[in-house]
């Protein structure tokens, strides 16, 4: 299979890395506006670089887009066309209306679309849904999220980040619908600036909270900070009527334990790629897996869509100090 990746960052690198590994993908061509920043992954994983002007999609087979949130409609459109096949990283784009155009414009394309949502693929997630659907935790009662950044944003990140319930929680509106399989019903949301200012100058928060329910009455509950002076801090628990269950609690989990006979290791996780490593192994597999037939679509862009809609609901929550039905925003 040949492999079109646009972009040439971090998740290109973290792409390729795990796609030179299958024998299956026979070649990958790096599509970027500036092709001299494609020449490190070059050097290191022998991968063509193709200009964007000279793009010609019916070259590949299957096109990965990992540019800038900014970029992703514009690559998109790039790429579009009957039967094929795309993963985009999470968002399609930051603003309902313009998440819309982009799957109405894929659907009447004929091209599918998986979404870059690692978390479904950390291992310990994985099997957290496993026994859910398998009804071992019995009736849902609660998940409790714990979603803290290590570093705070950059006025720069900032800028085009859409704000900490579009960048940081959609990750876990995400994990939750996912993990109950049903779509979160309505939201209480608030956020402040307790730290650092830059947040403050673009209408954010550095820390967050949220308290969810689903439509059967699933109470779900998430927390966010924006700095963690000890590391790179991503888990949730489940209670049900049988079982109770942890995700992302290990030895790495950054935390100053003051119960005695409990030890942590002194190498917490660094940053989200670190955390979820195995996670984007896992989900490129299964990404492959699909583009060769041998699966359905892992993370269809619906699950994008209702993100967007639950950030937005959680941003009106916190502006008007209201309970929000997410049907609110996901009509509109």
């Amino acid at each position: 299979m040949r492999i079109a990746v646009f972009g040439a960052g971090r998740m290109a690198e973290i792409r390729i890395e795990d796609m030179v590994k299958d024998s299956r993908i026979k070649n990958i061509s790096v599509i970027n506006r500036s092709p001299e920043k494609a020449e490190s992954l070059k050097a290191r994983f022998g991968i063509e670089i193709v200009s964007e002007k000279d793009f010609k999609p019916e070259g590949f087979d299957s096109y990965v887009i990992t540019t800038g949130t900014s970029h992703h409609a514009q690559a998109l459109d790039l790429v579009l066309g009957p039967n094929r096949k795309i993963l985009c990283e999470k968002p399609i784009a930051l603003e309902l209306a313009d998440t819309d155009a982009v799957l109405d414009r894929a659907k009447k394309a004929g091209a599918e679309i998986q979404v870059g949502f690692q978390r479904r693929f950390d291992p310990p997630i994985a099997k957290a849904k496993q026994l859910i659907d398998s009804g071992s935790v019995g009736t849902m009662y609660h998940i409790r999220f714990m979603s803290n950044d290590i570093q705070p944003s950059s006025r720069e990140f900032l800028a085009g980040s859409g704000g900490v319930f579009r960048d940081l929680h959609v990750h876990d509106f995400d994990l939750a619908e996912w993990l109950c399989s049903e779509p979160i019903a309505e939201v209480f949301a608030t956020r402040r600036v307790r730290e650092y200012q830059q947040y403050a100058e673009f209408d954010d928060g550095d820390v967050s909270l949220i308290h969810a329910m689903t439509q059967s009455g699933v109470q779900i509950s998430i927390s966010g900070t924006r700095h963690d002076p000890r590391g790179h801090d991503v888990r949730f628990e489940v209670f049900g009527s049988k079982d109770s269950l942890s995700a992302g609690l290990s030895p790495r989990t950054p935390l100053n334990l003051l119960d005695a006979g409990i030890e942590l290791s002194n190498s917490p996780y660094t940053g989200f790629v670190d955390r979820f490593r195995d996670a984007f192994r896992e989900e490129t597999k299964a990404y492959i897996e699909w583009i060769a037939g041998n699966r359905n679509n892992p993370c269809p862009p619906d699950s994008a869509r209702s993100g967007i809609c639950i950030a937005i609901a959680c941003e009106i929550s916190a502006r008007e100090k209201r309970v929000v039905k997410v049907a609110e925003v996901r009509g509109s």
